[in-house]
């Protein structure tokens, strides 16, 4: 495959940035998405040009590091990781525009990484259950419904990557942050923190300089692991509800 590629190039975050084209050419369809942009950067590094500087970490689609906008969309085309989208996804002679996640909370430290720490803040604001120290309980010593169970694995599956920031019109973390709440909230075990982490973890949000969501749902159709949206609603009444009582 030969392929056009305009890729977003930003030396940091006060630095203007532009999108360079570049050509690229016997492009494996089979190829990753990272393994054509690792293609590209040998191309440069032997033309002694700087490489594209772009995250990555497990490339397996379980660490959410490979955050990238490929043609206007939040991890590319198909509903998967960047990781994880393969070459046949486009077709030859294509030409892809690919830049960072683009939000106030997120800026950018290179060409397409951005600092997405954010993200953590939020977790450390709540995202955590009290628990005795010492040996390990017994595995059904708390026990928990199977509805309950099923709902936080469903919500345990956010991988942190920020494709719903970057999804969002208004730059929301709502999905993110829904996620890390109801995954703990409807445990037997996260409990003791229900109405303060969620009143903690959603003012962690705010302050980070999120956008304010409008449940557009843009969200979770570019969710790679299928958060629902309906998550936003359930967090929406956790939060309510721990208004109401004033922790």
């Amino acid at each position: 495959m030969r392929l056009t590629l305009r890729v977003w190039r930003q030396q940091n975050a006060d630095a203007d940035g532009a999108m360079a084209t570049f050509q690229i050419d016997g492009i494996s369809p089979d190829m990753s998405f990272l393994e054509m942009l690792d293609t590209l950067n040998e191309k440069l590094i032997l033309d002694g040009d700087d490489p594209v500087a772009f995250d990555h970490d497990c490339r397996e689609g379980i660490c959410g590091a490979c955050s990238l906008v490929i043609n206007g969309a939040a991890h590319g085309p198909e509903r998967t990781t960047a990781c994880q989208l393969h070459m046949r996804s486009f077709r030859d002679g294509d030409t892809i525009d690919i830049e960072p996640w683009r939000a106030a909370a997120f800026p950018v430290v290179k060409d397409l990484v951005v600092d997405r720490s954010a993200l953590d803040r939020i977790i450390q604001a709540g995202g955590y259950i009290s628990a005795p120290t010492g040996s390990a309980p017994e595995a059904h010593a708390t026990p928990v419904p199977k509805p309950d169970a099923d709902l936080a694995f469903e919500h345990a599956e956010c991988i942190g990557c920020g494709a719903c920031v970057a999804a969002c019109p208004n730059g929301a973390a709502m999905l993110f942050t829904s996620a890390k709440v109801n995954h703990l909230n409807v445990l037997p075990q996260g409990a003791p923190e229900r109405a303060t982490r969620v009143l903690d973890m959603v003012a962690q949000m705010d302050d980070e300089g999120f956008g304010g969501c409008t449940l557009t749902g843009e969200c979770a159709t570019a969710c790679p692991k299928g958060i629902p949206l309906f998550s936003i609603t359930a967090m929406n009444r956790e939060f309510l509800r721990a208004a109401r009582k004033g922790r």
